[in-house]
């Protein structure tokens, strides 16, 4: 059960009485696992990463790059959180600045049980206990997290994820409790391709429409010449111009629409010519023309420049479907249930068959297969092209469907057939591998060989009265062997079926689409477009003062993408834009500020926005050695060298102090704690050493201390977490620790207060 802002999870009303809990033997194990540094255990590269919040929070990750993706611990400390409202502690989505994070890696843990997030509140939140942790003093905590490259939603090969702080369940709309920092798994660095898709997927494939063609009467069905490149479309008169008689084949310049012939009229049973509506079109002739049918028997042939078309009419009933022939001057002819293969110069049947159901058919020429779909019948029927005869029979689910379309994909050999709303996808032996669901009538579909996709469009039923029509069509694109979207769904506003089916035409490699509306008389042309997706991106760069620094990014689309520089001066935590940074390569002079800065590339058209992974430029003094490198030595690591003892008390303390010895940290004494850190050089000497330092708690402290009273704290600057001081102990010691628990951690505490290691 998800509970409800400011309900207890374990039920209304009934919170979980806060209070004293006896550690058990995994709790020991865990304390003991939270003191062995980091990096001790870590395959990743166990480099402290550090960043604030918008109210000083400051959030620090023991390791954030090369991770295993299968998982692994990482340990997560803060300070400066206050006492206003509990967070949780997770890996999740960075949505950027003023975004929620979201989703996580375990979702919000309101259980208590997570081990990839923790929840952490105010000390007496009603909360506290087996659910929530409190914070320490400050506002700090240090907990320990699993985070694994994909679950529960999340995949960080895809999307860009961080460690984050965020307000709880209770408080969701709060973003100043949002610290994020950025984590990489091994084999996804910064810099590979493909970006970070803001509004739509990096390279997300869209189609859009540019211009619709009215020059063709009613359209009925559609073909692309392979070879002249001309649109052939078969038409019929619209109902709203009945004064104009409209019929037959038109010939259209695919760019612009404009007619460049009409072939009107067409041999009728008599061989006198008569105009003609051009029903369905067969396929291209070699050069240019296509074959067609012309009610209610007639098979033409024409081209453009032609006035009439040349064509037989055949004896028996209508034709209900026709395709290309097995041979040159053939066609394949649906009567009803009678398939036959005809002479398009003669009308002679050359052969015949007749299968137990259906009216329409598709060809699959390269497997000698002819698939006839019986929707009343529930029937899909496999005519041999060879010997022509029905060869086997499949089950069609959908029986007094409305039938929309048959069609065969030449790729694979996969049969297409939409029935009311949904398209029935068959292998080539007759196996159904998929059923697609629309929310409109399926009514076409076509194929391009070149890129490997299905396009199928949808029409609304038209009938407003009903609540499931909106007058709305749709044109779907999926990958034609995983049966998986290729593109986003497109609306086709007025595309309604109430006037007649519509139906497609592609040019090769999908970069053009023809769509009909009959109900409209019209043809809209859509070309494809594609968000950006990033094709170069620049690497973290470590340069000195003075050094010029080049980055480079680069990133396809359609149409062509713009890109700005962007740089965040906090830690990701806020973007701006450099003036005039519009180039594929920024160049600027590094300066010692700018160590620590963010870069990312932001790539815009009008698909969509895609940003580079943001790098980190590392920038270091032009000069080294002598008094001024163990200055900027000690500057880099955060204290310099020296000891600082704590005063009595429960808590441990300790403050940095310029000077001392530079190869070694000297204890503090007291009851306190000690804080000894190695920073910079000794007496100017090299400012390679140092930028390490440790902290033991003193007396009071639990882990690490001795018994009874507050925890100490450990802290190190600019290094990592092993550099504590504190002896790394296998997993073997950690297992045997639970067994001798109390004089295990009691040793434990009295070798880190005496510094040995």
């Amino acid at each position: 059960m998800t509970p409800t802002p400011g309900t207890p999870p374990n039920g209304p009303g009934r919170p979980r009485r806060p209070g004293p809990r006896r550690l058990s033997a995994a709790a020991v194990a865990a304390l003991l696992l939270a003191a062995v540094p980091a990096g001790a255990a870590m395959s990743a590269d166990a480099t402290p990463k550090s960043a604030t919040g918008p109210e000083g929070q400051k959030l620090t990750v023991s390791a954030t790059t090369g991770l295993d993706p299968a998982g692994e611990k990482v340990r997560v400390t803060g300070e400066g959180y206050g006492s206003k409202s509990g967070i949780y502690v997770a890996l999740c989505k960075d949505n950027g600045a003023n975004r929620v994070p979201s989703p996580c890696l375990g979702g919000a843990d309101m259980s208590g049980g997570s081990k990839t997030s923790q929840w952490i509140v105010p000390p007496g939140d009603p909360y506290e206990g087996d659910l929530a942790l409190p914070f320490g003093p400050g506002g700090t905590f240090d907990v320990e997290i699993e985070i694994r490259s994909k679950g529960d939603g999340l995949d960080c090969a895809e999307v860009p994820c961080s460690v984050v702080t965020r307000a709880d369940h209770r408080a969701s709309g709060d973003r100043t409790q949002d610290v994020r920092i950025p984590v990489t798994f091994a084999g996804q660095g910064p810099g590979e391709p493909g970006g970070e898709g803001v509004d739509v997927p990096a390279g997300t494939v869209s189609y859009k429409p540019v211009a619709d063609f009215t020059s063709a009467g009613k359209p009925l069905d559609l073909l692309l010449h392979p070879e002249s490149k001309k649109l052939y479309v078969g038409a019929d008169n619209l109902p709203d111009t009945a004064d104009v008689d409209e019929r037959g084949l038109y010939v259209l310049n695919p760019e612009d629409g404009k007619a460049e012939s009409w072939i009107s009229q067409a041999p009728g049973p008599t061989g006198e010519p008569r105009a003609s509506t051009a029903a369905r079109i067969s396929g291209p002739l070699p050069g240019d023309g296509v074959v067609y049918n012309y009610p209610l028997r007639g098979v033409g042939t024409a081209k453009a420049g032609d006035k009439t078309a040349a064509g037989v009419w055949l004896a028996g009933s209508t034709i209900t479907d026709i395709a290309p022939g097995t041979a040159a001057g053939t066609v394949l002819v649906a009567q009803g249930t009678k398939l036959s293969e005809i002479a398009t110069a003669t009308g002679a049947a050359t052969r015949s068959v007749t299968v137990p159901g259906g009216s329409r058919f598709a060809a699959d020429h390269a497997r000698g297969a002819v698939w006839f779909s019986d929707v009343a019948g529930g029937k899909l029927h496999r005519v041999d092209l060879v010997s022509f005869t029905v060869s086997d029979t499949f089950d069609l689910p959908g029986a007094d469907g409305l039938a929309g379309f048959i069609q065969a994909d030449p790729a694979t050999g996969a049969v297409w057939v939409g029935v009311n709303r949904s398209v029935l996808v068959f292998d080539a032996s007759g196996k159904l591998v998929k059923t697609l669901i629309g929310k409109d009538l399926a009514r076409d579909a076509a194929f391009d060989t070149e890129s490997g996709r299905a396009f199928v469009v949808w029409q609304d039923g038209g009938d407003l009265s009903d609540p499931a029509n909106d007058n709305n069509g749709t044109l779907t694109v999926y990958d034609s062997a995983k049966f998986t979207p290729a593109a986003k769904d497109l609306s086709l506003p007025g595309n309604q079926s109430q006037l007649g089916a519509a139906s497609l035409a592609v040019a090769p490699g999908g970069a053009t689409v023809f769509v009909t509306s009959p109900a409209e008389g019209k043809i809209t042309r859509l070309v494809r477009q594609v968000s950006p997706l990033v094709t170069q991106a620049p690497a973290d760069r470590s340069v000195k003062a003075g050094e010029e620094v080049a980055l480079t990014a680069r990133a396809e689309g359609t149409p062509e993408p713009s890109v700005r520089w962007q740089v965040s001066t906090d830690g990701s935590q806020t973007w701006r834009e450099l003036d005039g940074a519009t180039e594929p390569v920024l160049t600027f002079t590094a300066k010692t500020a700018q160590d620590g800065y963010r870069y990312r590339a932001e790539f815009r058209n009008d698909v969509g926005t895609t940003r580079t992974a943001p790098i980190t430029l590392t920038v270091t003094e032009a000069t080294g050695g002598g008094e001024n490198g163990g200055q900027n030595g000690g500057a880099a690591g955060g204290d310099s060298g020296g000891d600082s003892s704590g005063g009595s008390g429960d808590t441990s303390s300790g403050s940095s102090s310029t000077g001392g010895d530079a190869s070694t940290g000297t204890s503090g004494s007291g009851d306190g704690g000690s804080s000894a850190g190695t920073s910079g050089g000794a007496s100017g000497s090299s400012g390679s050493s140092g930028s390490t330092g440790s902290s033991a708690g003193g007396a009071g402290s639990t882990v690490g201390g001795g018994a009874g009273g507050s925890s100490g704290t450990e802290t190190t600057s600019g290094g990592s977490l092993a550099a504590t001081g504190l002896t790394v102990i296998s997993v073997t010691l950690l297992a045997a620790a639970l067994v001798g628990g109390g004089l295990l951690i009691h040793r434990r505490a009295r070798r880190r207060t005496t510094g040995l290691a």
